[in-house]
């Protein structure tokens, strides 16, 4: 009978172990290692002696030794870099894609929500349906640009201020037709005292036809009798260009647009002064107000040709509004591109098939006079009769010709 522990059995085998009676510890026993993922390696041979305490019992099954192999426990094989993803791109990439994505999405909506802001602005009061016996279309794109005496919305302080007078109802101080097209753009002032015929129109407010009689005017008359659409119907039918957009602006929204850009800076060749406009100006170059750019604008009885030299002068000043609204410190400052485009498209009046894009073409078409990519020119004119200035039928014709083709303009005025 055996008298050893169940398991132990006297001929010196074990089912459990091995017993020795060495004074060295006892190896353990060698067991099947089972490799992570799959199938069973064995144990190299190495004694416990040479193992130390690294695993003094073996592995046991399905787990491994996180010591042995400097593995970070629980971190996986060699735990993730610091500042690194997993298996990406470092973090300060992945934040930079993120925060890239994010100003996109703000400034897209920023975008569409300032693009709906000023178009619901705009007012769309001219409807260029009512024009009859039109010119045919050409190359490019004409406007009608045209400075109102409006007062609309100034107070008493203001009119005294500006020198406007108080006059009831509203005339055309300027009228201009921009064009622009491939070959550049092409700034034409029309004077106000131009002799025109005014020709056959429908009424803006009855509907009535009323008969062309050959009658001569000023130009600005047509204006006065009945509006923005006889003085479209006036300029094409005396031109023979067709006139794709009206835009109007009155004496407080110019002015009002000058002081939100900050001013405008204009060098003016020769001191003038007028009492009438208010006008006080020293050679050289300045910096103008609203009040003092108005009445730049205006002034024309300090001049030996009166309106032909405003005109001029009104070209030369809207050249550079429009270079200077376009500058990064307007378009990129907030509490400047508002107010500016605030000031504009509260008084801007134009027809009702006008967009912010077509504004916008009409913007940059003026900037680019200045910067040298345009002409700008005075109609040609030929003589006066009556007080009123007379056309040369053949520089226009010719002016015309070129504008409708969209070709360069060849012909000169005064």
């Amino acid at each position: 009978m055996n008298d050893w522990p169940n398991g132990w059995t006297d001929d010196g085998n074990d089912r459990y172990g091995r017993g020795s009676a060495s004074t060295q510890p006892e190896g353990a026993r060698v067991m099947r290692h089972v490799q992570r993922g799959g199938g069973t390696v064995s144990p190299p041979s190495v004694p416990a002696q040479q193992r130390g305490y690294d695993d003094p019992y073996g592995a046991a099954p399905g787990h491994s030794d996180g010591y042995n192999t400097g593995q970070v426990y629980g971190g996986g094989p060699a735990g993730p870099s610091r500042g690194r993803g997993a298996d990406g791109p470092p973090d300060w990439r992945r934040r930079l894609k993120i925060g890239a994505l994010v100003f996109g999405v703000v400034f897209l909506a920023w975008s569409i929500g300032t693009y709906f802001w000023a178009d619901s602005k705009l007012r769309r009061e001219v409807d260029l349906s009512k024009v009859i016996e039109r010119p045919e279309a050409g190359e490019g794109t004409n406007y009608l640009i045209v400075g109102s005496d409006s007062r609309e919305g100034m107070t008493d302080e203001e009119k005294k201020e500006l020198h406007t007078g108080s006059a009831e109802g509203k005339r055309t101080d300027s009228m201009m037709i921009l064009h622009t097209g491939d070959n550049g753009s092409t700034l034409i002032s029309l004077p106000r005292d131009s002799n025109v015929e005014i020709p056959s129109f429908k009424g803006s407010e009855s509907g009535k036809l009323y008969e062309g009689t050959g009658r001569q005017v000023k130009l600005n008359a047509a204006y006065a009798e009945d509006g923005p659409e006889l003085l479209v119907r006036t300029v094409e039918f005396n031109t023979g260009l067709r006139i794709d957009h009206y835009v109007e602006i009155g004496f407080a929204g110019f002015a009002n647009i000058v002081d939100a850009v900050g001013g405008v800076e204009i060098d003016i060749p020769k001191a003038f002064k007028d009492s009438k406009s208010g006008a006080d100006f020293k050679k050289g170059k300045q910096t103008l107000n609203g009040q003092e750019a108005l009445a730049f604008v205006r002034t024309r009885y300090a001049f030996a040709r009166a309106d032909l030299d405003r005109t001029k002068n009104q070209q030369k000043f809207l050249a550079a509004l429009a270079n200077e609204a376009a500058t990064p410190s307007t378009v990129l400052n907030p509490f400047r591109l508002y107010p500016t485009m605030s000031a504009g498209l509260d008084t801007l009046i134009v027809d009702k098939d006008m967009g912010l894009i077509d504004l916008a073409d009409m913007f940059w078409a003026m900037k680019g006079v200045t910067g040298g990519d345009g002409t700008s020119m005075n109609m040609p004119i030929s003589g006066s009769a009556g007080g009123n200035l007379v056309w040369d039928k053949a520089k226009v014709k010719q002016l015309v010709q070129e504008l409708k083709a969209d070709e360069k303009v060849t012909v000169t005025g005064d």
